[in-house]
């Protein structure tokens, strides 16, 4: 499957089948116990290159950002416009559905009386009544002595609580550095860092803001920041997928 050749139908099919092979109870798991979960090889290298290949090709997109004019870090992203490339807009209508079960579960754990529907299309829905209604699926794109800074992807009130990022590029030989990180702020303690190894293809699903700790006197909220560190050498390319829109 290419992101230019395949029509929508077929890259919906796609999506919709390689994300219904992955162990789902594990990486569920994995996002309670620990705020994030890799979905190896969730994208094949072609896929990967014709997807980082979008980014010079401004008609794709609606926006541009240099980090550094924001104090968000150095390097530079783009969003999507819409319609979504048929392959990113297919993965996150797949992905949604498995990730909004989760998210229910923690916002029942959490005491958040707020669920989530079952299809990504009817959660849009309710983005747009609170008018947002901007595309969140970014492209970012990093060299030498880039970074992002620790930060929260909300972009409105309406927030859903998990999203997902695809390497795009091979680390050792298109880049080196250039780790993604998860912090995790708990209550009266220390922070936590989590570094995530990820190669080529390779997914990783994270907590957005909060999630649910079980404690000795029940569950609490831990508050979730995510970044890049600096990337040393070569050049790097992620692809993002947010599942609300923007105001």
């Amino acid at each position: 499957m290419t992101i230019h050749s395949i029509g929508s139908k077929a890259a919906v099919q796609s999506a919709q089948t390689r994300v219904a092979e992955y162990d789902w109870e594990m990486l569920a798991g994995e996002l309670s116990n620990h705020g994030c979960a890799v979905m190896e090889k969730l994208l094949t290298p072609e896929e990967c290159r014709q997807i980082a290949g979008l980014y010079p090709q401004e008609e794709h997109f609606r926006s541009h950002v240099h980090m550094a004019r924001h104090g968000f870090g150095k390097g530079e992203y783009r969003y999507f416009r819409y319609p979504l490339p048929d392959l990113i807009g297919a993965l996150r209508s797949a992905l949604y559905p498995r990730l909004a079960a989760v998210a229910n579960d923690w916002n029942e754990r959490m005491g958040i009386a707020l669920r989530y529907p079952a299809e990504h299309a009817a959660f849009l829905k309710q983005c747009h009544e609170q008018g947002q209604t901007r595309p969140t699926p970014l492209l970012l794109q990093y060299v030498p002595g880039d970074f992002n800074c620790l930060h929260q992807d909300l972009y409105g009130d309406l927030a859903f609580p998990l999203q997902v990022a695809i390497l795009l590029s091979q680390p050792g030989k298109d880049f080196t550095g250039g780790e993604f990180v998860l912090t995790e702020q708990r209550p009266r303690m220390q922070s936590r860092a989590e570094v995530v190894p990820l190669r080529q293809g390779d997914a990783v699903a994270f907590a957005v803001h909060n999630r649910p700790v079980q404690g000795t006197k029940g569950n609490y909220r831990v508050n979730l920041r995510h970044g890049v560190s600096r990337l040393r050498s070569g050049m790097r390319h992620t692809v993002g997928i947010i599942f609300h829109d923007a105001k």
